[in-house]
C-alpha cells in the first residue's frame, strides 16, 4: 500500500473482523500492523522485528482470520509460542478478534494442562492451534494434530525460544509441515541463529523492522496490583476507599464493560458514568460537563471513548483491564499529569500479563512500582476519620440550635444517655455504608508485594565452579520454608527451571513462591512453602523430571523406596513452561543434542 494506512477498513479485512475490531476501541493500525497485515493478506512470508507491546498479535492474527475457511474444521494455522502464559494470552486475543465469525474454533495446548480435553478438542475439529513446541510435538507424534491442510505457521517471541532451548524443536516441527505453507516469524531481536532459521525456511520474506516507541512520563506515579486473591472489583473498592482523588477516568476494554462496572460502583455509593463508543456526542459532552461540575467523580471508559479527553480534575486513571498496547498504555494515563500536574495511574495486571507490563516499563523509561491493597483496618479508619471530619464540618456551618432543642426533649422523655442517642443517629446516617467493613465470606489471602523485576531470585543466580560448590556452607530455608530433596541432578542435566517449571505446573503453585534452589551432581533441594497438603506432596514424588523421577522428600527424611518403574528411563523431560517435551539423543562427547537422522524422527509427514 503506497497511501497511509489510518484505518483498519483500508486493509480490505472481512467485515466480522473490522466489527470485532470496532468493539475493542482500536482506531488507528499500530506500525507494526500496518506494515504486516498487507503483506501477510497477500500470502507473503514475513520477517518481522517487534518488542512486546507493539501490536504484533492482532499484526498476525486479523490477516490469519480473514484467511480462514470456516467451512474447513482442519487446522489451518498454527502459533508457537515460547511459554504458556503467552499461548493462552494469544488465543484469548484471537478468540476476540474472532467474536462475530461463526463456529470459530481455535485450541490453546500446552504442558502442565491434562491431554484428555485437547485430544477432545482436536478429534473434534479446530481451525487455529496455539501452542509451546514441545505439547505441539507431543501431539504430532501421537498423529492427533494433523498438518496436511496447514496454510499459516507463526513463530512468535522465536528469540525467546532460542533462549529457552526451544529452536531445535521449532525446526522439527517446521519439518512437518506443508512446504507450501506461509510462515511470519516475529522476534524482539535477531540473533544469529534466528536469522539462519529464517533463510532455511522463509521464502523470500518481507523484512519489517519497528523502533519501539518511548515515552516518559514524569508527572506521573504509576503503580501496579497483581490481581490475586479479592476479585478485581473488591480491590477496586478498597482503593477508591483509600486513595484521595478529585476525579477518577477507570479504562476497560469493552462498551458493556463500562456500563455494568459503572452501574456496580453507583451501588457501591460512588457518583459514577460510563463513557463509550455508543454514546452519541450530546450525551458525552453532558457526561464530560458533569465531570468538570463535580457532579459525578468517576468515568469508566473504553480508549476510543476517552480520546481527547481533558478534564483538569483527573487525578487518578486506573487500568482496570490492560491494554493491548504500550500506546494506548500511555494515551490512558495522558488523561491525568497534564499541564505539568501531579497525577496517579494504577494498573492491575493478572499473573500472565507479568510481560507486558516488563513492554510498559521499557517503553516509558519508568518502573511501575508494586502496591499492596488497603487492609480492612486502614478502609475503616478512612471511613472513621472520614466520618468524623463531616461532624466537624457540620458544627462549623449549620445553625444546630433547633436540633439541639429536639434531641434534648428526647433525652428527657426516654432517659437515655446523650452517647447513645448520638450513636443512634450515627448509625442511621451510616447504615447504608457501615463504618467498619465486613468480614469478607472467604479468609482473605495476605497480599504480598510482588518481587520487582530488577530483584533476582535465588533461582536464577549464576551457577558457581565446582570448587566454589564443594565449599560452600550449607544454608537453611527462609522463614516460612520448608527444604525439600528431589533425586535429580547436575549429573542428569537438569537446569533451575526445569524443577520451578515441573513443580509450578504440578503443584499449582506461582513458580516465584518457590524459594531456593541448590544443585549436586546427583540430587537438588528446592524450598517450597510450608504446609503444602499432604496430597500435592505424594502426588510431587511421581513427578518426573529430565527422565526421572524426583522422588520429593523433605530434606533429611528417607524418601520412600522407588519402584522398578520409576528406576527405567524415560526419554521424557520437563521444560521450561512445565511441559513434557520428547529428549533428543545427547552426545557422549559434548553433552549436547545429536542430530536426527532424517525420517528417524516424529510421525511422517502426511501428504
Amino acid at each position: 500500500m503506497s497511501e497511509p494506512v489510518n484505518t483498519f477498513s483500508q486493509f480490505g479485512l472481512a467485515a466480522p473482523i473490522l466489527q470485532a475490531i470496532g468493539d475493542i476501541g482500536y482506531e488507528a493500525p499500530s506500525p507494526i500492523q500496518a506494515a504486516s497485515i498487507p503483506p501477510l493478506l497477500e500470502g507473503r512470508d514475513l520477517l518481522g522485528q517487534a518488542q512486546t507491546g507493539t501490536g504484533k498479535t492482532a499484526a498476525f492474527a486479523l490477516p490469519l482470520l480473514h484467511r480462514i475457511d470456516l467451512s474447513q474444521l482442519k487446522v489451518q494455522a498454527l502459533v508457537l509460542t515460547p511459554t504458556r502464559e503467552l499461548a493462552i494470552q494469544v488465543a484469548e486475543a484471537m478468540q476476540t478478534y474472532a467474536r462475530h465469525l461463526p463456529g470459530f474454533h481455535i485450541l490453546p495446548v500446552y504442558g502442565g494442562q491434562g491431554m484428555g480435553a485437547q485430544l477432545r478438542q482436536l478429534h473434534r475439529g479446530v481451525h487455529v492451534v496455539v501452542g509451546t513446541p514441545g505439547r505441539v510435538m507431543d501431539h504430532l507424534r501421537r498423529e492427533t494434530l494433523v498438518l496436511d491442510q496447514l496454510q499459516v505457521l507463526v513463530l512468535d517471541e522465536a528469540d525467546e525460544m532460542l533462549n529457552m532451548g526451544f529452536l531445535e524443536d521449532v525446526e522439527w516441527i517446521l519439518g512437518h509441515t506443508p512446504p507450501q505453507r506461509q510462515i511470519a516469524l516475529f522476534s524482539a531481536t535477531m540473533p544469529r541463529a534466528i536469522q539462519q532459521v529464517a533463510r532455511r525456511h522463509l521464502r523470500e520474506p518481507v523484512e519489517i523492522k519497528i523502533a519501539a516507541k518511548t515515552a516518559t512520563v514524569e508527572t506521573i506515579r504509576q503503580r501496579y496490583w497483581q490481581v490475586s486473591g479479592l476479585h478485581k472489583l473488591d480491590a477496586l473498592t478498597r482503593i477508591l476507599e483509600v486513595e484521595d482523588f478529585d476525579a477518577m477516568l477507570i479504562f476497560v476494554r469493552t462498551k458493556t464493560e463500562t456500563v455494568e462496572l459503572s452501574e456496580k460502583l453507583e451501588a457501591r455509593g460512588y457518583a459514577s458514568a460510563a463513557l463509550n463508543g455508543d454514546i452519541n456526542q450530546i450525551q458525552r459532552e453532558q457526561t464530560v460537563d458533569k465531570l468538570k461540575r463535580g457532579a459525578i467523580d468517576i468515568i469508566v471508559a473504553t480508549d476510543v471513548a476517552a480520546r481527547g479527553l481533558d478534564v483538569e480534575r483527573i487525578s487518578h486513571v486506573i487500568n482496570y483491564d490492560i491494554p493491548y498496547d504500550t500506546e494506548a498504555y500511555v494515551h490512558r494515563i495522558g488523561r491525568t499529569g497534564r499541564a505539568g500536574r501531579k497525577g496517579e495511574a494504577i494498573l492491575f495486571v493478572a499473573p500472565r500479563e507479568r510481560r507486558m507490563l516488563q513492554a510498559i516499563e521499557r517503553a516509558t523509561r519508568q518502573p511501575i512500582e508494586p502496591m499492596v491493597l488497603p487492609t480492612r483496618e486502614a478502609v475503616t479508619d478512612k471511613r472513621i476519620a472520614r466520618f468524623k471530619q463531616l461532624i466537624a464540618e457540620t458544627l462549623e456551618s449549620q445553625a444546630l440550635e433547633p436540633l439541639e432543642r429536639l434531641v434534648e426533649g428526647f433525652q428527657a422523655e426516654s432517659d437515655v444517655g446523650m452517647s447513645e442517642i448520638a450513636a443512634a443517629l450515627a448509625y442511621l446516617v451510616q447504615r447504608e455504608r457501615p463504618l467498619w467493613m465486613e468480614e469478607q465470606a472467604a479468609p482473605e489471602r495476605r497480599e504480598r508485594a510482588p518481587r520487582h523485576e530488577g530483584e533476582r531470585p535465588a533461582r536464577e543466580r549464576a551457577p558457581r565452579h565446582e570448587d566454589e560448590r564443594s565449599r560452600r556452607t550449607p544454608t537453611t530455608p527462609e522463614a516460612g520454608m520448608v527444604r525439600y530433596r528431589i533425586e535429580v541432578g547436575r549429573s542428569h542435566g537438569v537446569l533451575p527451571k526445569h524443577i520451578v517449571g515441573a513443580i509450578a505446573n504440578e503443584a499449582n503453585l506461582n513458580s516465584r513462591n518457590i524459594g531456593r534452589i541448590e544443585l549436586y551432581d546427583d540430587h537438588s533441594t528446592v524450598d517450597l512453602p510450608e504446609g503444602l497438603p499432604v496430597p500435592t506432596l505424594q502426588h510431587l514424588r511421581k513427578v518426573w523430571i529430565m527422565g526421572r523421577q524426583i522422588n520429593l522428600a523433605r530434606e533429611g527424611e528417607h524418601a520412600p523406596a522407588r519402584d522398578a518403574a520409576s528406576r527405567r528411563p524415560r526419554a521424557r523431560s520437563a521444560d521450561h513452561d512445565g511441559e513434557r517435551r520428547p529428549q533428543a539423543p545427547r552426545r557422549a562427547d559434548t553433552g549436547k543434542p545429536r542430530p536426527r537422522a532424517p525420517g528417524k524422527a516424529g510421525p511422517k509427514k502426511k501428504r
